[in-house]
């Protein structure tokens, strides 16, 4: 049975994937994983091959547990994993709940990592890893501090797993969109304060960033990067100092 393996598919660029996971190839099911089960169950019917919703929070060992007695079972042929799962938090590290801090480095993190390892088993040549990180991850970024953190760890992480499976004809890539219309705002910003990010440059359409996604998979790019804006940025960013990048972002911002 050939499989994609999606997390966050219950909205966002990961429940986009899993709409066009077809972009990828043929497919027998895919197994759509988020905390939000009803979420899941809508997916069915816009996904384009059979949907298996599967309930799990990927910042626990309990989910990964759960996942490898399910691929042990069955030994499907994974033919795709997406890790689109994670969240983010804009305002001052120490401002924010310690916990809340450690559970978005255990899913935006550990969730990658540990998903990576377990699927790689099962896949075979020419099977895909995305993992979905962020522009964010190019340079450190106070007030959005642990988020960007986070997905500089998926980035490098992401770009040197590509290395090593490479002689098993698989491939891995890292998305790394820029400010994106999705709920993950809902999650980042603390309404009931002033906001701490107040300009942004641009804004991405989901459908853009996972289009541009599926191009440079099959290009066999180990990141995709859509955007004029976020392309700047980057090419900027790796010349820049990073001190003097803190403080324009801070700037921007009127921090």
């Amino acid at each position: 049975m050939k499989i994609a393996i999606i997390t966050g598919a219950s909205s966002g660029m990961g429940r986009r994937f899993a709409e066009t996971c077809d972009e990828f190839g043929e497919l027998d099911e895919i197994w759509a994983i988020a905390r939000r089960a009803d979420r899941l169950e809508s997916l069915k019917a816009t996904a384009p091959y059979p949907v298996r919703p599967i309930s799990l929070d990927l910042s626990t060992e309990e989910a990964y547990e759960k996942l490898q007695e399910m691929l042990a079972e069955e030994t499907p042929d994974v033919r795709l994993l997406v890790n689109a799962s994670g969240f983010g938090k804009f305002d001052a590290t120490c401002k924010t709940d310690v916990n809340v801090n450690l559970n978005m480095v255990d899913l935006n993190c550990k969730g990658v990592l540990a998903l990576s390892q377990i699927c790689i088993p099962y896949m075979k040549e020419g099977a895909r890893i995305v993992n979905l990180g962020s522009v964010a991850a190019l340079q450190p970024i106070p007030y959005i501090n642990v988020y960007a953190a986070t997905k500089a760890f998926v980035l490098y992480f992401s770009r040197a797993l590509n290395r090593e499976v490479k002689d098993k004809g698989i491939r891995v890539m890292a998305v790394c969109p820029f400010w994106t219309k999705t709920e993950f705002f809902d999650r980042a910003v603390n309404t009931e304060e002033a906001p701490v990010v107040k300009k942004y440059i641009a804004m991405y359409d989901p459908k853009d960033i996972v289009e541009r996604a599926w191009r440079d998979l099959k290009r066999g790019k180990d990141v995709s990067m859509y955007g004029f804006i976020a392309r700047g940025q980057a090419a900027l960013v790796k010349c820049l100092p990073h001190s003097l990048v803190m403080s324009i972002w801070m700037g921007q911002q009127d921090l």
